[in-house]
């Protein structure tokens, strides 16, 4: 039986942790073909993951813009396309697949400048294409339960945002250990393929998105540090904003915290009660109701009557993941593609947009700026 939609990827070969995680979480909806691809500058890498994949040979692209046009011209041409190459790439490639007529999903940051950023949201637009941003952490179940929640006024009117996302993988470069293993990211601490931030930009802008999809507010300003270590980019990052309500948030990103893997943890606080959600445990959400005790919600427990429960995929006590994560963004964003191919609204759909990528772009910005003139408020 032939698949509703067809995509292709750029970037991810099958020695890059990131292409591998989207196309298991792709695969976890049967209405997608993975068709075509360029996954890497080097050819033996290319082929091997196309031959991995079982991507036609035809189909398999030394260059993006020559896979672009093939594609467009194509009666059976891909859909869309996704890019999982690092940062540095993101626009130009975004770019050629949009003005080709296809549809993109792009790996966080959308891009350096908040021109180039800009320009993508207007190409889009003006296409009429979507354009996805794997934000992943507005993929959870739990994540959307929360956002439901203080939807429907659960904590009361927002009093105060506490937000951080803190790892320890680049621990070693405040103290190098000699003969140490360098991890295949370290990339990300190049200004040539990470721009002007590297915590900021690379898990900074995920607390930017969280708070933003879960409560709705949008940064007005903000004052930042950034700590560098005598590196190039950010290692550590302390913000402070303040939102278009005039309520404030604090947040934290770090790269250097040890004994933190992969600690992204948002505390949304209210007048009647309070939210808090780990990423290391997302099955579970925390909820102090006024005058109440704290209470622990699990995943796909009958309690739970938030619409948002029904995306939850296996059973209570089953843990669900990343991958369930990537999945769930891309479950609506296929469905959004099948419904605009049916001449349906998808303003509606449940998915990052490069919309919030070019806010991502934008805070990126404003952060650095504010770092560098004294931890000035910096407006977005």
């Amino acid at each position: 039986m032939a698949k509703q939609i067809r995509y292709g990827m750029v970037g991810g070969d099958l020695h890059a942790f990131i292409g591998e995680v989207h196309r298991k979480a792709i695969n976890f909806d049967t209405r997608v073909e993975f068709a075509a691809g360029c996954f890497s500058r080097d050819a033996a890498k290319n082929d091997e993951t196309a031959q991995e994949y079982c991507i036609d040979k035809s189909r398999v692209y030394g260059d993006f813009r020559e896979m672009a046009a093939k594609e467009a011209a194509r009666a059976d041409g891909i859909d869309f396309v996704v890019i999982t190459t690092p940062n540095s790439t993101h626009y130009e490639v975004a770019k050629e697949f949009l003005s080709n007529g296809i549809n993109v999903v792009c790996e966080k940051p959308l891009c350096f400048e908040i021109s180039q950023a800009e320009e993508l949201v207007s190409l889009a637009k003006e296409k009429g294409l979507l354009f996805g941003i794997t934000y992943t952490y507005t993929g959870y179940t739990m994540t959307k339960v929360m956002k439901e929640m203080i939807a429907e006024g659960k904590i009361g009117k927002i009093a105060s945002v506490n937000a951080e996302y803190v790892q320890d993988w680049l621990i070693n470069e405040l103290s190098p250990v000699e003969g140490a293993q360098e991890n295949l990211s370290v990339w990300r601490k190049d200004p040539k393929y990470s721009g002007i931030s590297n915590c900021v930009g690379d898990i900074g802008t995920h607390i930017e998105n969280y708070v933003h999809y879960v409560t709705g507010l949008k940064i007005k300003r903000l004052l930042a540090t950034t700590n560098t270590f005598g590196h190039a980019l950010d290692l550590n990052s302390n913000i402070i904003v303040e939102y278009d309500n005039g309520v404030n948030g604090a947040y934290w990103c770090s790269q250097i915290a040890m004994g933190h893997l992969n600690g992204l943890v948002v505390r949304v606080f209210g007048e009647l009660g309070s939210l808090e959600w780990q990423q290391e445990h997302p099955d579970y959400l925390r909820f102090t109701p006024k005058g109440g005790a704290p209470q622990i919600l699990s995943r796909g427990d009958g309690y739970i009557k938030e619409k948002a429960g029904a995306t939850s995929r296996i059973p209570v006590g089953h843990p669900e993941g990343l991958y369930i994560a990537f999945a769930n963004i891309y479950r609506n964003f296929v469905s959004a593609l099948i419904d605009k191919k049916n001449g349906k609204s998808v303003e509606s759909a449940d998915f990052p947009t490069v919309s919030e990528g070019l806010s991502g772009v934008r805070f990126i910005h404003a952060v650095v700026d504010s770092a560098k003139n004294n931890s000035a408020w910096v407006e977005l």
